[in-house]
């Protein structure tokens, strides 16, 4: 299942991507809530027994990140409605607000205003390498403030005082439901998701202040999206092709096989200390071939478009001014 989070009458909504079709969550409750869904779905079974599990949350969520609170089993009665709905309707005489085109619709970010974007540095070996560090034997953990959140589309802004703007591919990770001191074997039952993340980064920033957190969080500098893909999709994460291309050509390519430390352990590791909640992002590093290790490097300037593309999940652009 594909969890969006799009704009509508300039309204943020939830949806559930369906080939072609985002299929509004609320509207969606409504109709099963009024009973207005056509007979041959209210008579199939399993239809019957995925509204009666939705109808027992109540109103239904308002936001991701209360979406991501709802268990398992309430998301997957979600996806059984939104998939049957979309098979039983034609889009042009559905019920006004159920359904909107993908191609024309604004996507924002998935979880629009998670409560921490966390990232981990040096992930990849090569990575390490290119850039002249230790591969690391220990996870590397910082954070993205929540101002750097941009989603599909949307421009990447290069601030004023920097002229070294660099991409990163990754994987990012969504929290579904929170927890401390995680078993690494208990991870996969508190994450949601996957989605894709930029990592924008101004190089020259981070060179100054021997440390990273202002030149990962300048505005627009976490590009994520299109959607996050439920788990039950990707049953293994860590064997996806990932790949970034700028203006068209290959910059990065590698796969998620090549992490040195798994999401599971990225989990576990952290959730020692610190408190993960529903709808947090952990973004879990970018492999080789960021521009600054380029010679000459290569810089992101106005007018350039970045697409990443991470197998299962699909492709995330944006063009920077």
């Amino acid at each position: 299942m594909k969890l969006v989070t799009y704009e509508s009458a300039h309204q943020p909504r939830l949806g559930v991507v369906e080939g072609q079709l985002i299929v509004d969550v609320r509207k969606s409750l409504e109709l099963l809530s009024a009973r207005r869904v056509p007979r041959v779905l209210a008579a199939r079974p399993a239809f019957k027994a995925a509204a009666r599990a939705l109808a027992a949350a109540g109103s239904g969520p308002r936001n991701m990140i209360e979406l991501l609170r709802q268990d398992a089993g309430w998301r997957q009665a979600l996806g059984t409605v939104t998939e049957s709905l979309a098979r039983a309707h034609d889009p042009r005489s559905a019920p006004k607000g159920l359904f909107s085109l993908v191609e024309s619709g604004r996507l924002c970010p998935p979880v629009p205003r998670p409560g921490k974007i966390i990232c981990v540095g040096r992930n990849y070996a090569e990575h390490a390498r290119e850039r002249g560090a230790d591969v690391p034997t220990q996870p590397i953990y910082f954070l993205k403030s929540i101002n750097t959140l941009c989603g599909p589309g949307d421009l990447i802004q290069l601030p004023p005082n920097s002229n070294q703007v660099d991409y990163e591919a990754e994987l990012a990770v969504v929290v579904a439901r929170g927890g401390k001191q995680i078993p690494e074997e208990k991870a996969y039952e508190h994450i949601a998701g996957y989605t894709i993340l930029n990592d924008v980064s101004a190089r020259d920033m981070q060179s100054a202040d021997k440390q990273w957190f202002r030149g990962k969080s300048c505005d627009t500098f976490a590009p994520t999206g299109p959607w996050i893909v439920t788990t039950d999709e990707i049953l293994d994460p860590h064997s996806l092709r990932i790949s970034l291309t700028l203006n068209g050509q290959t910059m990065q390519d590698s796969t998620t096989h090549n992490m040195i430390f798994s999401i599971p352990y990225l989990v576990s590791y952290l959730s020692q200390s610190l408190t993960f909640e529903s709808g947090d992002i952990l973004s879990t590093g970018t492999p080789e071939g960021i521009g600054a290790s380029r010679t000459p490097p290569v810089f992101l300037k106005s007018g350039d478009t970045v697409s990443i593309t991470v197998e299962k999940i699909g492709t995330l652009t944006n063009t920077v001014a």
